[in-house]
């Protein structure tokens, strides 16, 4: 009876541990995911100032449309490079917060054979 109690009691300190493993990848990801937000949007704001105030002092429709479909080109390939690597953050934030549980689960397989 003691045994059985012994082994409950090591069973949830292994389980509060993966908890908390899970979490801190959760954590650390989700903090990386808005990191990778905020400056994407910092960059995406002072480009088209720039290209705000590039508009501001022109003269001929040309040059207005040439700058324009400057700026729809380069912010739509800085766009595609921020999903790009906002997609990767969220496979490794699905990838590190289950990886602890698949331990538990080779370990509970293991030990019912």
């Amino acid at each position: 009876m003691m045994n059985q109690f012994e082994d409950f009691q090591k069973m949830s300190k292994d389980n509060i541990d993966l908890a908390v493993k899970s979490f801190g990848a959760t954590s650390k990801s989700v903090q990386a995911i808005a990191t990778e937000t905020a400056d994407y949007s910092k960059k995406a704001f002072e480009h088209s100032s720039s290209v705000m105030e590039k508009l501001v002092g022109i003269k001929t429709l040309d040059k207005a449309f040439e700058i324009q479909s400057d700026y729809a080109k380069s912010a739509y390939e800085g766009f595609v490079a921020y999903a790009s690597k906002v997609g990767e953050l969220y496979t490794d934030l699905a990838k590190d917060t289950v990886k602890p549980y698949e331990t538990m689960m080779v370990k509970a397989k293991s030990a019912t054979k």
